[in-house]
């Protein structure tokens, strides 16, 4: 049977404040842990008014400490806006502080638009073609092993751990496969980001596989965006705000919430905005346990990946635990965790 995780964008919910999308993360990994997830991974996007957080290391602090077991972890740190040591630094100090509990997922997109981009980078001049060096630099920093010769070799990134974290690059191109690939890098793929060729992506990572110090074998996730209740009515109505909220993002509309269902059914839609979102809900899984389960385990069999993090978007968060509490049972978790 597949691990199950999470993928939290802990967007701020129409009615709320940034403070209580936090307050809803924290409690939801607390539930999530109960149930039997094994990670709990959060995004990094900067600039918009809708988000609780920009900073994955410090909210990935706060949610270790308020739990106990489950693996906490970026989904992704954007490195080309770094510099490889100190993520190295911030990472090994949650390594420290919980051992065997963090991961260290890596991005080189942009997570936001170009002005945020440009105030991240400022005075920096960043060539995108560096990351994988920056990804080896990191492994690097984490295991003391930068080779000779390299510019910084025998700088020492501080604090010393006996369980680094797992390092994981994500992506949803084949591009990023292709590097995870000839890095010897765990691979997760963003299948919900909806970009076409995952699974021929997917399928180069496995066959061109490099063993590396960090993997002697593939290691492979896919996120998906999965919707759960007791009907599929009830499922498909909790969709609509996810619906609404990535057809506004997808139409560049600065949003200061993530909508509520109400507010998805009084939205003045158009007929190419419904052709839009009825394409979209093609690369979802929303419905019963039994149905989300089957199209989780398809998607997974497709993509021949060991792990499936699931993103449930959705506005109430009483609905939202119950989500994951039903595709909980459904996988029998924890029990094949």
């Amino acid at each position: 049977m597949i691990k199950l995780g999470i993928l939290d964008q802990s967007h701020i919910g129409e009615g709320q404040q940034a403070a209580d999308a936090l307050a809803d993360t924290t409690r939801l990994a607390q539930e999530v842990e109960k149930l039997g997830y094994s990670r709990y991974w959060i995004s990094e996007h900067h600039a918009g008014k809708m988000l609780s957080f920009s900073t994955p290391e410090i909210l990935i602090a706060h949610l270790a400490n308020a739990t106990s077991r489950i693996r906490l972890g970026s989904g992704g740190v954007m490195l080309p806006h770094y510099s490889a040591y100190k993520v190295a630094e911030n990472f090994k100090l949650l390594a420290a502080l919980y051992p065997g509990r963090i991961d260290a997922g890596f991005g080189r997109a942009p997570g936001g638009m170009p002005l945020a981009t440009r105030a991240l980078q400022e005075n920096k001049f960043v060539d995108i073609n560096k990351y994988p060096q920056q990804i080896m630099d990191f492994v690097g920093y984490l295991n003391g092993k930068l080779p000779e010769g390299h510019p910084f070799s025998g700088l020492h990134a501080a604090p010393s751990i006996s369980q680094p974290p797992e390092v994981w690059l994500l992506g949803s191109s084949f591009e990023s496969a292709r590097i995870a690939a000839q890095l010897g890098m765990a691979f997760a793929f963003a299948q919900f980001f909806g970009t076409p060729g995952g699974e021929t992506a997917m399928k180069h990572y496995q066959e061109h596989f490099q063993p590396s110090l960090s993997n002697d074998r593939p290691k492979s996730m896919v996120a998906a965006l999965a919707i759960c209740a007791d009907t599929e009515e009830e499922a498909n109505q909790l969709a609509l705000s996810t619906d609404l909220f990535f057809l506004l993002l997808e139409n560049g509309v600065d949003q200061h919430a993530f909508p509520s269902v109400q507010t998805a059914l009084d939205y003045p839609y158009t007929e190419n905005d419904l052709y839009r979102i009825n394409r979209a809900r093609e690369r979802r899984i929303i419905g019963t346990p039994d149905q989300v389960k089957a199209g989780l385990l398809r998607l997974a069999e497709q993509y021949q990946a060991d792990e499936v993090l699931v993103m449930s978007s959705i506005h109430n968060f009483e609905a939202r635990v119950k989500s994951y509490r039903l595709l909980a049972e459904a996988f029998g978790l924890p029990d094949n965790q």
